[in-house]
């Protein structure tokens, strides 16, 4: 998909002195929210972005598409209504690249539309164009190849986001050997597919690729996937994978990869076996996207993948410039880092903020869903806490017979003494949107309790939170 069909250029062109209060690298979630934030607070603001249409990669190539791409997928297999129509059931037999981009381009569209009118409603002068230091207080951006722009800011946050790994070794070709920016720029759907790399972006594509029919092979170094959420959550993703005929390789490395003289992809693996497919996504991390930046004239150093170290106010060594979203690294999701670029702004400028609650929700676009806040029984067992927990199945509501998820579930933890509630961990069908019920309870260090005693509408989904707090308190 051309990016050109996807963008709309602003008008918004820099004043002509050239100087700031606030200068901000990178218009992904957390520069736009920076930039937003300075704006409301009467500061002189640039945005400079490398790409000729704000967003960044979250809107171009990453967060929004893929998850745009995930809906058209559930929508033309007909995935979930198949609890009612069969497996055989296909809203379209034969589903085309195109099916799938011309969803993302509408919502691409609509978001760049949006974002465009915030930044010329609040007054943020927008740059496009290769960003670099020259000096702590002074960058270039290159707007054009043979035209440059310099601008001065008092003061300067860092959003350039982050970048898929490539390392040497892996012959990228597009097409055929690609990383997750490219996933939207096939010709075709593969039939077959190994995917390198089972951490979020690895495991969201190997299940909507799966839906599509491919037949996917996931291969991952460490003997699990998504170590960092909660175990049983993550077996119930793997069998629902296992359902899906999706080829788990845990505990594998990767070797070596070539095209062979039959055109085919083949992935040799450390245990020596061999695997052949149409086509390879390799999805292992990312870093940040500091290579033109020319650090050094800004007296910054990045660590061997591209991040930049912070305080506890998001200001780097050099005082006066600060950094957040992707390229200060953990936890790397666009909600944490327009909270990020937010609190960044306001410290920069001297202006009092709020920061942000530690309590903040996870969502792995799998299908199904993950989603998750608070801790894990994991992270509680390993810290000695005396928890409990109540679990509740989707098929225990109407509401889920109704979005043919009968299968999903909830999980609530919480301590058995004080019964505050530790965390919410949930997977299935609208589970992202589900969780934030958990997140504000605990956010205003509530009990379980409070779900026996309020009243959910019915029906919903919600009412799961009331079927597990019974669930767990009858364990006591």
């Amino acid at each position: 998909m051309a990016e050109k069909k996807m963008v709309r250029p602003i008008k918004n062109t820099p004043s002509e002195k050239l100087k700031y209060d606030l200068l901000v690298i990178g218009s992904g979630p957390a520069g736009q929210k920076a930039a937003l934030a300075a704006a409301k607070q009467h500061a002189r603001v640039a945005l400079v972005e490398q790409r000729h249409a704000v967003g960044g990669v979250c809107l171009h190539t990453g967060t929004i598409p893929s998850k745009t791409m995930r809906e058209a997928v559930i929508y033309f297999t007909g995935y979930g209504v198949r609890n009612y129509y069969g497996e055989a059931f296909r809203v379209k037999e034969k589903i085309t690249p195109d099916d799938l981009t011309f969803r993302v381009e509408h919502v691409v569209r609509k978001e760049l539309d949006v974002i465009s009118d915030q930044m010329q409603r609040n007054g943020v002068d927008m740059v496009f164009g290769k960003a670099s230091f020259d000096s702590p207080h002074q960058i270039t951006v290159e707007t054009t190849p043979n035209n440059n722009v310099t601008l001065t800011g008092r003061k300067i946050i860092i959003a350039v986001g982050a970048q898929p790994a490539r390392p040497q070794h892996i012959p990228f070709t597009p097409g055929r050997i690609i990383d997750s920016d490219e996933v939207l720029h096939l010709q075709e759907i593969p039939r077959t597919m190994v995917i390198v790399g089972a951490g979020v972006i690895g495991c969201e594509y190997s299940s909507i690729f799966a839906t599509l029919d491919v037949e996917v092979t996931l291969v991952e170094s460490r003997d699990r996937i998504l170590e960092f959420a909660d175990r049983e959550i993550v077996d119930h993703l793997i069998y629902h994978m296992r359902t899906q005929e999706i080829v788990l390789r845990l505990g594998e490395a990767v070797t070596r990869v070539f095209i062979d003289d039959q055109n085919r992809v083949v992935t040799e693996l450390e245990s020596g076996k061999r695997i052949i497919s149409d086509t390879l996504l390799y999805a292992v991390g990312r870093q940040g996207a500091i290579t033109d930046l020319k650090l050094e004239a800004a007296g910054l150093k990045a660590d061997d993948r591209g991040r930049l170290k912070i305080n506890e106010c998001y200001q780097t060594e050099v005082e006066h410039i600060y950094a957040v979203g992707d390229v200060i690294g953990f936890p790397s999701l666009a909600s944490t880092s327009m909270e990020q670029g937010r609190i960044a702004a306001c410290n920069a400028l001297d202006s009092k903020c709020e920061t942000f609650s530690d309590i903040y929700p996870y969502g792995i676009y799998t299908i199904p869903v993950i989603s998750m806040v608070g801790q894990s029984e994991e992270s509680l067992t390993k810290s000695k806490v005396p928890y409990e927990l109540g679990t509740a199945r989707y098929g225990e509501t109407a509401k889920g017979h109704m979005l043919g998820d009968p299968s999903g579930m909830l999980k609530i933890l919480f301590h058995r003494e004080s019964h505050h509630v530790l965390g919410v961990h949930a997977i299935g069908d609208e589970a992202a949107e589900l969780i934030h019920i958990g997140q504000a309870v605990m956010a205003h260090n509530g009990k379980i309790d409070y779900f026996v005693n309020t009243i959910f509408n019915y029906p919903t989904l919600a009412e799961v939170y009331k079927i597990a707090a019974y669930n767990g308190l009858n364990k006591l």
